[in-house]
């Protein structure tokens, strides 16, 4: 595809002004010198020159800067730039120069996302395999010492298959969630919308999680007694998801003998919040705005020996955020952590 090229005739206006009052003013000296002064040849003269001096400077510099910037051009598009490429050639330096640093700022932001994306996919990979490793080493430990004479011990062969299941559980749960982000970050998540009753599914997800938190002596509870339903109009089953989530990790991440309280709040006419306050060990400042990513962990030995695939907060965010709502945290090291979403509510 040819290049289009932007005039710019400043310089050889300017430059055939110059020309001009000065060839114009040496004719005029030399007239009142050597012979009688004529107004009509001045001006003839005059606009004789300029004409001459603006199209000879013109072609002249067009073709000189045409060369030299077309070449900056050229150099340019071999780092793939197209927005810079598809433009037209300018001969005006201006122009030219701010394009030019505007392709530049450009470059240097797309060069340090790709420096944080690989960085971010070193981190991934290295998460991964550690999560996949741990469960199989396991289960292979086990089958090993079974293959290696302990399969003759009923009792022992029976432990050990045991915790090779364990294992096998916990492979297969971390990579269902990882099927899950893959589906949900490549936007193939299928939400099926409902009218339900929020408190119902909350004191449900209560009733399941219950025996978790009785090893922990956490309580879970409502802010206050509800009454009434509170209607919700949004996918129960992802939506009940969220909460287990949200509401496992307050358990795994909480104090002994504390609590994990919902409350839930009108936000404005339409919408409501639900917030998730424990007074567990709290997370540090530094630590929030990467609580989302996959894999990232705050307290990396602590939280494996918990369990989980790490992969919780990022599911969460992603079946929040595919109901076109938010989700905040809020945290203070040492005194516990708050999490919060919104969802449509049904009058």
């Amino acid at each position: 595809m040819g290049l289009n090229f932007k005039k710019s005739y400043t310089f050889a206006v300017i430059s055939t002004l110059y020309i001009t009052l000065f060839s114009t003013g040496i004719l005029s000296a030399l007239l009142l010198i050597f012979a009688e002064f004529n107004w009509k040849i001045c001006l003839l003269f005059a606009v004789s020159i300029s004409i001459f001096a603006f199209f000879v400077l013109q072609y002249r510099v067009e073709h000189f800067i045409y060369r030299r910037v077309k070449k900056i051009y050229d150099d340019v598009s071999l780092l793939d730039s197209a927005t810079l490429r598809s433009q037209a050639i300018t001969t005006d330096m201006a122009t030219l120069t701010k394009e030019v640093k505007k392709f530049a700022t450009d470059k240097k932001l797309e060069i340090e996302n790709l420096k944080v994306r690989e960085e971010y996919r070193r981190e991934f990979m290295g998460n991964v395999s550690h999560e996949l490793k741990t469960p199989l080493f396991t289960v292979q430990g086990y089958l090993s010492t079974l293959l290696d004479g302990a399969m003759k011990d009923k009792d022992l062969r029976k432990k050990y298959l045991e915790r090779a299941e364990k294992g096998v559980e916990r492979l297969i749960y971390i990579v269902e969630d990882l099927d899950m982000i893959s589906k949900l970050e490549m936007g193939d998540l299928n939400l099926e919308f409902s009218d339900f009753n929020l408190v119902e599914l909350i004191q449900s997800v209560f009733d399941l999680l219950e025996m978790q938190a009785d090893k922990k002596n956490i309580i879970l509870m409502f802010d206050r007694k509800y009454n009434k339903p509170i209607k919700v109009h949004a996918d129960q089953e992802k939506i009940q998801q969220v909460l287990t989530n949200l509401i496992m990790n307050s358990i795994k991440y909480g104090k002994e003998n504390g609590t994990t309280e919902v409350t839930i709040e009108d936000l404005v006419k339409n919408k409501i919040i639900v917030r998730i306050r424990d007074n567990g060990e709290g997370i540090e400042k530094n630590h929030i705005p990467r609580l989302f990513e996959r894999f990232f962990r705050v307290d990396k030995s602590g939280a494996r020996s918990e369990g989980g695939s790490g992969l919780g907060l990022s599911i969460v965010k992603h079946i929040i955020e595919g109901h076109d709502e938010k989700i905040y945290v809020e945290s203070e090291f040492g005194k516990g952590s708050e999490f919060s979403f919104t969802l449509e509510k049904k009058e």
